[in-house]
């Protein structure tokens, strides 16, 4: 069987004013990052320079994108790539709450007798409306990575070799020439992790548990998976999903 592997790194924007003041931005809030979010991108492009990435995706959002514009700057692989900006990869919207400090959510989530993640606020998105957002984009990057790299990089094996986990920055990707970079949101980064075990039967990374994967992702915080797919007719399918790490944030930790 022929297949492709590949691999995804999703990484969350640097820090905002709003996310050091404890505020919630959702979307219509569309800020720039603050002076530690744009020191924390430059130590993402920094750990992330050697890592060869043959796609590039972000939010549309602009914290986002000064995220991914700082990262790609300092990398080669990415000299000539097109960047594609998608809103599907835009933070969950949250109502009413959207510029209110993230207790008021908590508090209001508490009055509705549900935990924080999972209570929506007025005009906000749900959960689910998050998930169809992850799952359009999946599918969306599956065909694209498919239709550009299949014909050079598909194998004939039952999975390409992958690097072993060593804390380096290329774990898990240093033999996989097809490598995506998506610059996204912790909330919405929160529900893809979530979607990828839950639903799509993602094994844990060693050392790994339920709490961990899906707790919210730092300021540029990486996440990498592995992704095997096989062309069907004139598309590509989705065969499997696996975690090589989630939420690393050693670039940063220097950084106080």
């Amino acid at each position: 069987m022929t297949l492709l592997t590949f691999g995804l790194t999703i990484v969350r924007h640097g820090e905002t004013q709003y996310n050091k003041d404890g505020l919630l931005q959702g979307q219509a809030i569309d800020t720039s990052l603050s002076e530690i979010g744009l020191r924390q991108a430059e130590a993402a492009g920094q750990y992330l320079k050697d890592v060869k990435f043959s796609n590039v995706f972000v939010s549309d959002m602009l914290r986002a994108r000064q995220t991914v514009q700082t990262i790609i700057k300092h990398n080669s692989s990415c000299s000539g790539l097109e960047m594609v900006c998608d809103p599907l990869l835009k933070e969950r919207s949250f109502g009413i709450a959207e510029g209110r400090p993230v207790q008021d959510m908590r508090d209001m989530a508490k009055a509705a007798g549900q935990s924080c993640p999972d209570f929506t606020p007025p005009g906000g998105e749900t959960q689910e409306q998050v998930k169809e957002r992850v799952k359009e984009f999946l599918e969306l990057m599956l065909q694209r990575i498919g239709a550009e790299h299949w014909q050079n990089e598909a194998s004939s094996s039952a999975e390409q070799e992958t690097s072993p986990v060593e804390g380096k920055a290329d774990d898990g990707v240093r033999c996989v020439p097809v490598h995506a970079l998506v610059v996204s949101h912790g909330a919405y980064i929160r529900v893809a992790v979530r979607y990828f075990v839950e639903e799509l039967h993602c094994p844990l990374p060693q050392g790994s548990d339920k709490v961990h994967m899906f707790s919210l992702c730092p300021n540029t915080g990486l996440c990498r998976f592995i992704l095997t797919t096989r062309k069907e007719e004139d598309r590509f399918k989705l065969l499997g999903i696996r975690c090589v790490f989630v939420h690393r944030g050693d670039h940063v930790k220097q950084l106080g």
